[in-house]
């Protein structure tokens, strides 16, 4: 394992599959950058205390014909990139024993020196699959608000283990910011390259490292052409559709292709300094969050899968 001093003053960047992870935009984010860039395992937290295993189980698998169990785990890689080393973290959302959890985390970071912290979620929201994916990011500390031109938690109601890990992260004065693709809710269990590459985009642009370049195209296509036969099978989902594309066209009109990410339209802008805004011309942020805090309330916290809080 390395040692406190190997890394200089990282980002960590977390996700988790299950409860934030509609489309499986955010986990699959995250493991592309650490495949990418070819991130070397750090460590891992032991699941036992942590996991539910009715709920999330292991598998078994066949190796020179032997029969053996993928324990389903939360593992930690390490990368030294262009403009900044960083700290992954990656598995599936723990089912017990939040706080401890936390710590754990927290801890981890304290012992490298992270700098800032950045989750990464998706959820179900009223958007067509036609459109760029939005893209909400929010922060309790006001030098990261102004640095990055994000917004201030306004949520109240259930959260989830990014919520918890937040709040952890900001009683040891720790910095950390949140990012929320949309997904479709009608696509909801389409995976979705699209939230993936929205995700990646803000991401690098905060960490102050380039986009991974290539391998989202193809996948985005497919994306579309899978979703537009859904929707081609069914009248009233066309309908449905067809309304959201409506509703959003006008806000569209000066949009670059990238959707109403943080991360701006300046492509010459140097990664880090580029500026990191919502577009006020597009969709109102605060009224998308005001929708998802209303589902979140009716639905009582209910466990669906993507219909979590951007309030972190």
């Amino acid at each position: 394992m390395l040692a406190e001093g190997d890394l200089h003053r990282p980002v960590m960047v977390f996700a988790f599959t299950g409860w934030n992870d509609a489309g499986e935009g955010a986990s699959k984010a995250l493991r592309s950058m650490v495949t990418h860039w070819q991130a070397t395992p750090l460590a891992e937290v032991d699941p036992e205390p942590f996991t539910d295993f009715a709920t999330v189980r292991p598998t078994v698998y066949l190796e020179d014909g032997r029969r053996h169990i993928r324990w389903p785990t939360v593992r930690v890689f390490s990368a030294s990139l262009p403009g900044s080393d960083v700290i992954f973290v990656l598995g599936p959302e723990p089912a017990l024993r939040w706080r401890m959890f936390a710590e754990q985390i927290v801890g981890l970071a304290n012992r490298f020196g992270v700098s800032m912290a950045i989750s990464l979620g998706a959820l179900l929201a009223d958007v067509p699959h036609t459109h760029p994916v939005k893209v909400i990011g929010t922060a309790s500390d006001p030098e990261l608000i102004d640095r990055f031109e994000l917004h201030p938690p306004t949520y109240e109601g259930p959260t989830g283990i990014v919520g918890v890990i937040h709040d952890a992260f900001g009683d040891a004065g720790t910095p950390s910011a949140s990012l929320w693709a949309t997904v479709p809710g009608y696509a909801a269990q389409i995976p979705s390259p699209k939230a993936c590459e929205a995700l990646m985009r803000v991401s690098c642009s905060m960490i102050g490292t380039t986009l991974p370049v290539g391998g989202f195209s193809r996948a985005v296509a497919e994306y579309e052409a899978r979703v537009a036969a859904l929707v081609a099978d069914n009248d009233d989902l066309a309908s449905y559709v067809s309304r959201l594309e409506t509703l959003m066209a006008d806000d569209l009109d000066d949009d670059d292709g990238h959707g109403d990410v943080i991360g701006g339209d300046d492509d010459t802008a140097t990664p880090g300094e580029r500026p990191l805004t919502l577009g006020a011309e597009e969709v109102d942020p605060q009224t998308f969050v005001a929708e998802v805090e209303q589902f979140l309330r009716e639905s009582g916290g209910d466990e669906t899968p993507g219909a979590t809080e951007p309030d972190r």
